[in-house]
C-alpha cells in the first residue's frame, strides 16, 4: 500500500511540472485570457491532485486499516504463539520430569538387570551342581546295589564259612584227638625206634639206627648209587617223611662234619643240602637267608640249589640234577 501511495504522488509531481510546462510554453496570450487559461490548468491540476491526494488518502486508510488487521492478526499469533510456547514449556517440563523418571527406570532396571544376570548366572551354576548331584546320586544308588549285592554275597559266604568253620572245629576236635593218639603211638614208636628192646632194662641212644649223631642232631647220608638217586624237592620230601629235613649247617663245625661225611663226591657229583636260590638270595629251608657268604661266592640264580662235595665244599648247580642228599633232625635227650 505505501508503494500506491509513493507512485500517485511522484505522478502528482510529474503532472504539476507538466502543467507549469504548459503554463509557460506557447506563444504568449493576452493577459485575461493568459490567466484563465492558467487557472483552468490550475484547477485542472488541482483536481488531479485532489483525486490523487482522495486515491492516496484512500490507499493510506487501507494500508492503515490492513496494517491494524496485521497487527491484531499479528498480536492474535503472538497470544497463540505464547500460549503455545508456554504450553511446549509446559510440554518440555513434563517430557524433563518424565526423562527423569525414565532414567531412574533406565537404572533401576539395569540393576534388575545385573541382578538377574547374577541369579541367571547362579541358577546355571545350580543346575551344574543339580546335574553333578544328580550323576553322584546314580552313581551312588549304583555303588549301594552293588554293595548290597556284594553283602548278600558275603553273608552267603559267611554262612557257607560257619558251616566249614563247624566242619572244621569238628575236624581240629577230632584231629586233636587223634594227634593225641599218634603222639602216644610216636612216644611209643620213639621208644622203639630209640631204645633197644633186647635190653633189660632198654638203653635208648640219641639217633635212630642207621643216624648219624653230632652234637644235638642226627644226620641220615642217603649215599644211593645213580639210580636211587634223586632232585632236590624229592630229596627234601624223601626227608619229610622220615621227620626231618634237608641238612641246614649253622656253623663252621657243622660245614666240617657235612663234607666229611659227602662219601664217595667229587666234581658236581655230591650230596643235597637244604639251601637254595630264592628270590636272588641263597635261603635255607627254614626260611633264613644264608649268614655266611662268604660260603657261597656265586649268584643266587633261581633254580639253582647247593650240594656239599668231600673236601672241596659247597657247590651250585641246577634242581633238576640227581644227586644224594643228606637230611637232618634234632637227636633224642635221654
Amino acid at each position: 500500500m505505501y508503494e500506491e501511495v509513493k507512485l500517485h504522488s511522484e505522478a502528482s509531481e510529474k503532472h504539476s511540472d507538466m502543467n507549469g510546462m504548459l503554463c509557460t510554453a506557447g506563444p504568449l496570450p493576452d493577459k485575461e485570457s493568459e490567466k484563465r487559461s492558467c487557472f483552468k490548468k490550475l484547477a485542472y491540476c488541482f483536481g488531479i491532485a485532489c483525486v490523487i491526494l482522495s486515491l492516496g488518502v484512500g490507499g493510506l486508510f487501507v494500508y492503515i486499516v490492513s496494517i491494524h488487521d496485521v497487527a491484531s492478526q499479528l498480536k492474535s499469533n503472538q497470544t497463540a504463539l505464547q500460549e503455545e510456547n508456554y504450553n511446549l514449556n509446559s510440554h518440555i517440563s513434563s517430557l524433563t520430569s518424565e526423562k527423569e523418571n525414565l532414567t531412574r527406570n533406565l537404572r533401576n532396571v539395569t540393576d534388575q538387570l545385573s541382578v538377574f544376570k547374577t541369579l541367571t548366572k547362579s541358577q546355571s551354576l545350580l543346575k551344574d551342581e543339580i546335574r553333578n548331584l544328580t550323576t553322584e546320586k546314580m552313581d551312588l544308588t549304583d555303588q549301594k546295589k552293588n554293595l548290597e549285592t556284594k553283602i548278600q554275597r558275603l553273608e552267603t559266604q559267611n554262612m557257607k564259612l560257619e558251616t566249614e568253620k563247624k566242619k572244621l572245629t569238628e575236624q581240629i576236635q577230632n584231629m586233636e584227638a587223634e594227634m593225641i593218639q599218634f603222639n602216644t603211638s610216636r612216644a611209643q614208636w620213639s621208644i622203639n625206634a630209640y631204645c633197644r628192646q633186647q635190653d633189660s632194662p632198654r638203653t635208648c641212644k640219641t639217633c635212630e639206627s642207621g643216624w648219624l649223631h653230632s652234637q644235638s642232631s642226627c644226620y641220615g647220608v642217603n649215599d644211593h648209587d645213580s639210580a636211587g638217586q634223586r632232585n632236590w624237592e624229592e630229596a627234601r620230601k624223601d626227608c619229610r617223611g622220615k621227620g626231618s629235613d634237608l641238612v641246614v649247617v649253622a656253623d663252621d663245625n657243622e660245614k666240617k662234619n657235612i663234607s666229611g661225611n659227602s662219601w664217595g663226591s667229587y666234581g658236581f657229583r655230591g650230596y643235597w643240602i637244604g639251601l637254595r636260590a630264592k628270590d636272588g638270595k641263597w635261603k635255607w629251608v627254614d626260611g633264613s637267608d644264608l649268614a655266611n657268604t662268604s660260603r657261597m661266592t656265586v649268584p643266587a640264580t633261581d633254580g639253582r640249589c647247593v650240594i656239599s662235595v668231600q673236601h672241596e665244599g659247597w657247590k651250585s648247580v641246577s634242581c633238576d640234577e640227581k644227586q644224594r642228599w643228606i637230611c637232618e633232625k634234632a637227636a633224642l635227650s635221654v
